[in-house]
């Protein structure tokens, strides 16, 4: 029987999620030469090849993908006893590391320290701004212990090292001139605006969903000017530069902007939290999702 070592297993996941030698070092805070030297013995202890080359990277082999198709289900359990000791140990106390984008952090992060402040003291939130990419590279290194990004940046719901977690559907609501025509016109909906200039980022998941909505409600968007930060597009928009969808989450009130709802029809961007596999049992983070979920539903 193979003399199975976690941290071999968890060096292989993560060079298969990194592909070279050199970002799994980083991201394990190893040297290369200790990556290969551990990824060697492995494959010395399992008796077949784990790697093999694909121009200038690597790849696993079908027997290394065979290996962590079994290893997730053991890096599981160990996530549930890691809980479950804590639970024994601690109780409801203890810490829990939160990446989460920017907008999230006003939202529902700060409402869900403040309400466990309250129902409960003993578990803290440690926050981290990070957007998706960055958060769920921290979630699988064990840096964090929860991560909340958009529904359409998280990792799918069959990727076997995450939990995810529905926290909230967003109305995107659309930003006006305080003086635009159809500030306070009735039944407004989105085709109405095809005419006009938009603003939105360049590049990005929030082009993504400015272009992604306007295309379903039948029209392309002229984009009029680019930005990335809610400050800048709502002051672009109070100086009738144009028009934008705003998450209403990340709505700031402004004496120049009209924000008008879209009716049954209007767009939503979904907000997920995840954790590692088996990490929900931990009272704390359990704790820490209630109190998102509370910050979500009001």
């Amino acid at each position: 029987m193979v003399d199975w070592d976690i941290r071999k297993l968890q060096i292989l996941r993560t060079l298969g999620e990194r592909g070279t030698v050199t970002a799994t070092a980083e991201a394990l805070r190893m040297t290369p030469s200790a990556v290969s030297q551990q990824l060697t013995n492995l494959a010395k202890q399992v008796g077949v090849p784990l790697l093999e080359a694909h121009g200038r990277r690597v790849r696993l082999t079908d027997a290394a993908r065979l290996v962590l198709r079994h290893a997730e289900a053991v890096f599981e359990q160990l996530e549930r006893a890691d809980a479950e000791l804590a639970a024994y140990v601690h109780g409801e106390v203890g810490e829990v590391r939160v990446a989460a984008f920017s907008t999230a952090v006003p939202a529902l992060v700060v409402p869900a320290v403040r309400a466990l402040r309250t129902a409960h003291p003993g578990v803290t939130l440690r926050v981290r701004e990070a957007e998706a990419g960055e958060a769920y590279e921290l979630l699988a290194a064990g840096d964090v212990d929860l991560a909340l990004s958009l529904a359409a940046q998280a990792p799918t719901a069959a990727d076997p090292r995450f939990t995810r977690v529905p926290l909230l559907a967003d109305p995107l609501d659309v930003a006006l001139p305080r003086d635009h025509p159809l500030a306070a016109a009735e039944g407004l909906r989105l085709a109405d605006l095809a005419g006009e200039p938009w603003i939105f980022g360049g590049s990005g998941p929030w082009s993504d969903i400015t272009r992604g909505a306007c295309e379903a409600a039948g029209f392309s968007p002229v984009q009029g000017h680019s930005a990335a930060g809610w400050t800048a597009i709502l002051a672009m928009v109070e100086a009738g530069m144009g028009v934008a969808l705003v998450p209403r989450m990340a709505a700031v009130a402004r004496g120049g902007v009209v924000m008008r709802e879209l009716g049954a029809q209007r767009p939503v961007r979904h907000v997920v939290a995840a954790v590692r596999k088996g990490g929900a049992d931990s009272p704390a983070v359990g704790r820490a999702l209630d109190a998102l979920r509370s910050a979500a539903a009001a």
